[in-house]
């Protein structure tokens, strides 16, 4: 069972008392049904009235879940016969982005994505989910070899932001990133990218520049998070909850601004509660907007691409 947030806890609590009345039940074999049933009833209403009223800064705890599913987990459910590709061919590897080749429903694609750990150990490994610039080069080769043999790509966008130390400012983040929105802007196969917990700053728009942009139900996807937006705006970084509330970072918010093209639905509760759901909820949503651009031929597939990121200063003025 996945660790109970703050707005939680009445929940957990509540499932946590019906667990013990059936464990109580079975092992003095009395009939405790009708208590049960009660319970679940009020469980129901209140799962319904916690997810369907979460704010924006509850949405971005949720974002961030320890137990959320990553980019591997989302790949091992969708993506057959997967093969990870490894190193930019410049530097050298970057564990807090995977990439690499496989088949989506018979289909060859290039898959790419930002990962998070699932411990301590791994989330050192992984950086954070913060790739350096070679994870963004080893991105930009990828998707080239995908435009040279005509594979679509689909991206899992989860980071808070690029990394920033001196070591990544050294080898060139930010020319890194720029070349990652320059080629996806021009790449001549059918890109669909994801966010699938948390999409920060230009880290997350270098696997963002794509044809079709969902958002996880539960993800958030923002300039800066929550916390730096606070430090600039109010000067105190626990003002975070206050500056989640007058950014545009929900699914919601940003689908109705035009931003995002599709939310995902989540399991009740957010995808670590049943991730198995989840990855076929994205699964389903990727078929679907790919079959809507794999006929198209690839100089009519850019020019919409083009298109479609040129109107969206309009879109942003009339939301």
């Amino acid at each position: 069972m996945a660790q109970p947030l703050e707005f939680e806890q009445p929940l957990f609590a509540l499932e946590a008392k019906i667990d013990e009345l059936r464990h109580f039940s079975q092992e003095k074999g009395m009939d405790l049904r009708e208590e049960i049933a009660t319970l679940e009833q009020r469980a129901q209403e209140l799962r319904a009235s916690i997810y369907q009223n979460l704010t924006p800064w509850q949405q971005a705890q949720l974002a961030r879940h320890a137990e959320r599913p990553n980019a591997i987990d989302y790949i091992r459910a969708n993506i057959q016969d997967f093969i990870e590709l490894k190193g930019d061919r410049l530097y050298g590897d970057d564990p807090a982005i995977v990439g690499g080749i496989g088949f989506f429903q018979g289909r060859p694609v290039t898959v790419l994505g930002h990962v998070k750990g699932k411990d301590t150990k791994d989330n050192i490994y992984r950086n954070f989910g913060m790739p350096h610039p070679e994870g963004y080069r080893k991105a930009l080769r990828l998707m080239q070899q995908a435009g040279k043999f005509g594979r679509p790509v689909l991206c899992f966008i989860d980071t808070p932001g690029a990394y920033c130390g001196i070591g990544a400012e050294e080898r060139g983040q930010a020319r890194a990133i720029a070349h990652n929105l320059y080629a996806m802007a021009s790449l001549p196969v059918p890109i669909l990218s994801c966010v699938i917990g948390e999409g920060g700053s230009g880290g997350a728009l270098a696997l963002g520049v794509a044809d079709r942009i969902m958002m996880m139900e539960h993800a958030i996807y923002s300039v800066a998070s929550p916390e730096s937006a606070a430090s600039i705006l109010f000067k105190d970084a626990t003002q975070a909850p206050r500056a989640a509330g007058a950014m545009a970072i929900t699914a919601e918010r940003l689908h109705k601004l035009r931003i995002v093209d599709r939310i995902v639905d989540e399991p009740v509760g957010g995808a670590h509660r049943a991730p198995l759901e989840a990855a076929h909820n994205l699964g389903a949503a990727f078929a679907q907007e790919l079959a809507s651009l794999v006929d198209l031929p690839p100089a009519e597939l850019v020019e919409r691409r083009y298109e479609k990121y040129r109107q969206l200063g309009h879109h942003l003025l009339m939301g």
